[in-house]
């Protein structure tokens, strides 16, 4: 019997260490798997983690400036707002709430249906300075899904209530696809001014790619709005759409939130390789043939080891024939830059010991 009791420990000894290797298994398992998420979550690029501020301008080669209408509250004034923008061919943005879409889905499909942009402020207008991410996200995504069912388009723009943010939130609107709007000109029509006072404030010191902020619902407003409209527009300003007013392609936003091109990489900043003498032969025949870009001469097929030729063989006439070429005709001229390398090079019959430049 001592002996059969002894076995039975024995077996039920081994069946808990089993189960406490399996619970230990497990553990691990969900602790790996755990990470491995967050891992994969950190690693998500949002598309904007370098863009810590919205736009509050634009920097515009043109006169295009943009009026901006923040709609919370009331509609009374929407159809005097419509009739005053057509007056003075002008079109808006107007940004407006979810709550609002709830009430006034009419009033946004008229204002929709005039030209002018429906954009997104927020779902139930709440303060997103520090506000949960998932939150952010849900009240963004339901504001965008009602502005969509009414007009037929999904926003790209969002404007933060109050004007509040941090950089999480923008980070993350600009991670959904939004383009996160302010303004450098504010009305501050909510404190009730007088209409002179909104006037003033709205049409002086005014430049290319400026945003103007008003709210739709107040009188003061819709009584200085058709001042401020053609007192821009003798000023010579095009009074467009904030979309119209962004800019395509590559851009960054600097310290004051101004929107500008980023600018292409100049010779001192472009780095080809690690071999020195390499690099110094293309900053050399750049600089030479007043090119900022380096990029300009890896677009003609220009190899490190024919600029460092060309950089050593160019003569003054030839830079000078070379910086002449009409445009169509610069990527002969290199091919010909690169005929004479060869020529010199391998002392091919006929040809000329210099590199001549023709188009």
């Amino acid at each position: 019997m001592k002996k059969r009791g002894g076995f039975i420990m024995f077996v039920m000894t081994m069946t808990k260490r089993k189960l406490i290797r399996a619970v230990m298994f497990v553990l691990v398992l969900i602790t790996g798997i755990a990470i491995g998420v967050f891992a994969i979550l950190s690693s998500i690029d949002t598309g904007a983690e370098n863009v810590k501020l919205p736009i509050y301008n634009v920097k515009r080669t043109d006169n295009k400036i943009s009026i901006t209408f923040d709609c919370a509250w009331g509609n009374s004034n929407t159809d005097k707002l419509i009739s005053i923008l057509a007056e003075a061919d002008a079109k808006a943005t107007f940004f407006v709430t979810g709550e609002f879409a709830d009430k006034y889905a009419d009033d946004i499909k008229k204002l929709s249906d005039a030209g002018h942009e429906i954009a997104n402020h927020s779902d139930k207008h709440p303060h997103i300075k520090g506000m949960n991410v998932n939150d952010l996200i849900a009240d963004t995504k339901e504001c965008s899904r009602k502005i969509k069912m009414i007009t037929g388009n999904a926003p790209t723009l969002y404007r933060a209530p109050y004007g509040e943010y941090d950089d999480k939130a923008v980070t993350t609107l600009f991670g959904m696809g939004m383009s996160v709007i302010q303004w450098n000109k504010d009305s501050i029509d909510w404190d009730k001014p007088t209409p002179e006072t909104i006037i003033e404030r709205t049409t002086k010191n005014i430049s290319g790619g400026s945003i103007l902020l008003f709210h739709n619902d107040l009188e003061n407003t819709t009584q200085a709005l058709p001042t401020v409209l053609k007192s821009l527009k003798e000023q010579g300003f095009e009074l467009c759409t904030v979309s119209e007013l962004l800019l395509d392609g590559d851009y960054t936003i600097d310290s004051n939130g101004t929107m500008m091109p980023k600018s292409k990489a100049t010779v001192n900043q472009i780095i080809y390789s690690d071999n020195h003498d390499a690099n110094l032969a293309f900053e050399t025949l750049a600089e030479k043939l007043s090119i900022s870009d380096i990029n300009a001469l890896q677009s003609k097929d220009v190899s490190i080891e024919t600029a460092r030729k060309l950089a050593s063989y160019l003569t003054q006439e030839q830079i000078a024939a070379l910086k002449a070429l009409p445009e169509e005709s610069l990527y002969n001229g290199f091919i010909k830059l690169k005929e004479a390398v060869y020529a010199r090079e391998n002392a091919v019959p006929g040809s000329s010991t210099e590199p001549i430049i023709k188009d």
